[in-house]
C-alpha cells in the first residue's frame, strides 16, 4: 500500500480516484511515498526516506525545493492547464475592467445612499456616466508573453473578442502550437511585441531566466499609453520599476493578481487577491489530475507532467518493472544493462529519456529482480535511485 500524505485543502473529487484498497491519503500520514499539496511551502522540511513524489495540484512549484528533491531522485509534478480556463477568464474580466472605468461608476452608485427617489437617481446618473467612459477591445492588439495551457487560452479569447493578438514564446512546444490559432501573430523579440500592443499580459513561470522580465529597461519598450497584467507570478514583475513608469506616464496601468504595498491606494492599479484559480471546477481539475499522475507514477513509473523529471511513459508488457534515474551522461545506460546481462536477465522492452542533467528509465524484465540485482545497479556510477514495481 502506498501512503499519500496530503496539506492545504485538496478537492476530494481528486482524492477519490485513490483506491482504499492500494493508497492510504490523508494529511496525517506518516513515512508517506509522496505529497498532494497546493500552496504549502515545503522550504527546509524534512524529507522522508520513502518519498518518491510531489505532486503540486497548480502550475507554480516556487513553494517546493524542486533542485533539492531532484538531488535526491524526488520527482516533482506539476498540472499545467488544469486551472488554465479560470486564469483566463479572469484575464478577460481584467482588461475589461482595465478598459472600461466600470469599478468606478459601481462604487459612484453605492455612494448614493443620500438619494430615495429613482427618478432624481436616473437624471444624475445620466449626467454623471461621462466621466466613467473608456474604450472597447475591439480593434485593439493584446501582446501575449508565455504561450503555454494558459497564454494560448487567452490569445485565442483576445481573438474572439475581436483583438489583434500577438505572441512571443521562445519555448513554443509543438503541442502548445496546436492549440493557438493561426491568426496569433508571433513576434522573434520581447521589444517588438511591446512596441504594438495596447495591452501585455504574462503568462510564463517563475523561474530564474523569467525573474524580472519586466523592469525598466523593458518597461521603456511599452507602447505609450499600454497597460500591463500580470497573472504570471509576482517575481516576473519588477514593481519598483513599474510604479516608476506609472508615476511617469510611461505605462497606463497595471492590473495583477499578485498585490503588492507599493501598489495601494493608486488609481492607475488594479489589484486582484490572487484568485486566478480560485473556482471550484479549476481545484477539481488539479486535483484530480494530480492524483491521476502519481498513481501512474506509483504504479507503473511512468512520468507525465513533471517540472524535473524527462516525460517517460511506457505500457505494462507483463514481468518485472525495474525504473531508475540517473545523472545524464554516458555509460550508465550500458553499465545497468551489463548488470542484467551478467546475471542472465533478458529485458521485455525498455525506455530511456533525459532532460537537462537528468535521466529516466524504465525496464521491463522476465525474471524478478533480486536485492542482489537491484543493489548492483544502484552501485552503478551517476545512478542516483533504483525502485522495483
Amino acid at each position: 500500500m502506498y501512503r499519500i500524505r496530503t496539506y492545504n485543502q485538496i478537492s476530494e473529487v481528486g482524492l477519490s480516484r485513490f483506491s482504499t484498497e492500494h493508497f492510504e491519503v490523508g494529511p496525517d500520514v506518516d513515512e508517506p511515498d509522496a505529497y498532494i499539496l497546493r500552496s504549502q511551502k515545503l522550504h527546509g522540511e524534512p524529507v522522508s526516506g520513502r518519498l518518491l513524489a510531489v505532486a503540486r495540484a497548480g502550475a507554480g512549484v516556487n513553494n517546493i525545493p524542486v533542485d533539492e528533491y531532484t538531488r535526491q531522485g524526488i520527482v516533482v509534478f506539476n498540472t499545467p492547464g488544469a486551472n488554465a480556463n479560470a486564469v483566463k477568464e479572469l484575464v478577460t474580466a481584467a482588461m475589461l475592467l482595465g478598459s472600461r472605468r466600470i469599478l468606478d461608476g459601481m462604487n459612484r452608485v453605492q455612494e448614493m445612499t443620500d438619494i430615495d427617489d429613482p427618478e432624481e437617481m436616473a437624471k444624475l446618473l445620466e449626467k454623471e456616466k461621462k466621466q466613467f467612459a473608456g474604450c472597447e477591445l475591439v480593434g485593439k492588439t493584446l501582446g501575449v508573453i508565455g504561450l503555454g495551457a494558459i497564454g494560448s487560452k487567452v490569445a485565442n479569447m483576445a481573438l474572439e473578442l475581436g483583438m489583434k493578438v500577438a505572441g512571443f514564446d521562445p519555448a513554443l512546444s509543438i503541442e502548445g502550437a496546436w492549440r493557438l490559432s493561426s491568426r496569433v501573430q508571433k513576434t522573434d523579440s520581447i521589444e517588438a511585441l511591446l512596441q504594438q500592443s495596447d495591452f501585455v499580459t504574462l503568462h510564463v513561470p517563475a523561474i530564474e531566466q523569467t525573474h524580472h522580465l519586466i523592469n525598466s529597461e523593458t518597461l521603456r519598450r511599452f507602447k505609450p499609453g499600454s497597460k500591463l497584467l500580470n497573472f504570471a507570478r509576482a517575481q516576473v514583475v519588477d514593481v519598483d520599476a513599474v510604479v516608476s513608469a506609472l508615476d511617469e506616464g510611461a505605462l497606463a496601468a497595471y492590473i495583477t493578481d499578485f498585490p503588492m504595498p507599493a501598489l495601494l491606494g493608486r488609481k492607475d492599479t488594479l489589484l486582484f487577491p490572487h484568485i486566478g484559480a480560485s473556482t471550484a471546477e479549476a481545484e477539481e481539475n488539479c486535483s484530480v489530475m494530480a492524483a491521476e499522475q502519481l498513481m501512474d507514477f506509483l504504479d507503473n513509473g511512468n512520468i507525465v507532467n513533471s517540472v524535473n523529471f524527462p516525460q517517460t511513459r511506457m505500457a505494462r508488457n507483463g514481468g518485472h518493472r525495474i525504473t531508475y534515474s540517473n545523472e545524464n551522461v554516458p555509460r550508465v545506460l550500458g553499465a545497468v544493462l551489463s548488470v542484467l546481462a551478467d546475471r542472465n536477465i533478458n529485458v521485455v522492452d525498455m525506455v530511456n529519456k533525459s532532460a537537462g542533467d537528468m535521466a529516466y528509465n524504465i525496464i521491463d524484465v522476465e525474471t524478478e529482480p533480486t536485492a542482489g540485482i537491484v543493489d548492483a545497479i544502484a552501485a552503478v556510477e551517476g545512478v542516483m535511485h533504483v525502485r522495483v514495481i
